[in-house]
């Protein structure tokens, strides 16, 4: 059963956002961390199935509060550049569309951010894209059929070595071909350290709070499933909604204090979008280049098994089975919780200098 109509779906306010998801809360999609990973090696799509969702300790909660209210006027700061620009690039008439899940929040604070400063209440929708699988035209038919010549503009949290900017554009060009509906497909991201769009908030790799929990900073939906055993031609992709963790849920109140910081950076977020509407953007995708370097240096069989950038080295560590973790500076504020979850696991960071990214994330190879 497709999400719209549905009373509750996720922890966050139907004004904040609505999913447009498949509700496979009643599936069994989960597995060990390992044998997910051997089926992924050996073939299987990651959207098959889920991850066992990860629940911290006390003390790595503790540090995702500490890392929050450290860096809440940062992230506030390019929440606010990145939604001037979309305002002013756009208009009052944009629908945003974030991708499920990283993206959600951030398309959350987007909303708040012009409802807060211009007084404009703008569609937010949520929906799924998958590696290799492209976008999921039927919700984004569903949006269009509902939001007649508006703007869409699709938003991310941040950027790794770039596969979903390259995926994102593939859907938009092949959505083309069969509907001949052009999209627009720069995506917009707090954080773009891979230089893969020319929509950002600051291109410095830096730890989006969010990106050191799961479910539970993200409205308690899952990552997003495409299985045909659940997934007919006409359903929305799914994912499930986690009612069980609602006592840990933190999603709201990660949105609330960032809202909060909104007043305290207009001026600052304003000179921000005009510098960067008016500067040349280079998008160099160099983030690839590195990770070639990085898959050469420790003879490395897939680039899939690298995972460049702050917020893809704690998805790493919080689903996939590590092998190292590289890190430009160890005294890095950026990497404590990367450093706790791989004291946690027992796994060997190594320092690696050369490289623009803050940290990257090695994947194990299991299946041999």
């Amino acid at each position: 059963m497709n999400t719209i109509g549905k009373q509750k779906f996720g922890s966050y306010d139907r004004d904040d956002v609505v999913f447009l998801l498949k509700d496979l809360s009643d599936y069994n999609l989960e597995g060990a961390t390992e044998q997910r990973e051997k089926a992924i090696q050996a073939g299987q799509h990651y959207s098959e199935s889920l991850p066992i969702e990860y629940q911290p300790p006390a003390g790595y909660l503790q540090l995702f509060y500490e890392t929050l209210h450290e860096y809440k006027l940062k992230v506030a700061l390019c929440a606010g550049i990145v939604s001037e620009q979309i305002y002013r690039l756009k208009g009052k008439d944009t629908v945003l569309v974030s991708l499920a899940r990283a993206g959600t929040p951030i398309g959350i604070m987007i909303k708040r951010y012009i409802a807060a400063k211009y007084k404009i209440d703008i569609p937010h929708y949520s929906l799924s894209i998958i590696r290799d699988r492209g976008i999921d035209e039927n919700a984004l038919l569903y949006i269009l059929k509902k939001h007649a010549g508006k703007n869409i503009q699709f938003v991310d949290g941040w950027t790794g070595k770039g596969a979903i900017s390259i995926e994102l554009t593939k859907a938009c060009n092949r959505f083309y071909e069969k509907h001949k509906i052009l999209l627009d497909d720069t995506l917009a991201v707090l954080a773009d350290p891979g230089n893969c769009t020319s929509l950002y908030g600051t291109r410095e790799d830096f730890l989006i709070p969010s990106a050191c929990l799961n479910s539970t900073v993200s409205g308690l939906i899952s990552r997003t499933v495409l299985n045909d055993r659940m997934i007919s031609e006409h359903d929305f992709h799914g994912a499930k909604f986690y009612k069980n963790l609602q006592k840990s849920d933190v999603s709201n109140e990660f949105l609330d204090i960032i809202t909060q910081e909104f007043s305290g950076v207009y001026e600052l977020a304003e000179e921000g979008a005009e510098n960067l509407i008016n500067a040349e953007k280079i998008i160099s995708f160099k983030g690839m280049e590195e990770v070639k370097k990085i898959q050469h240096d420790f003879s490395i069989e897939s680039s899939h098994y690298v995972k460049p950038g702050v917020g893809e080295t704690t998805r790493v560590l919080l689903r996939r089975v590590p092998w190292k973790i590289l890190m430009k500076d160890e005294n890095s504020p950026y990497v404590r919780h990367i450093k706790a979850l791989a004291g946690e696991r027992g796994v060997e960071i190594v320092h690696y200098p050369d490289m623009s990214y803050t940290c990257c994330g090695l994947i194990k190879k299991v299946n041999s």
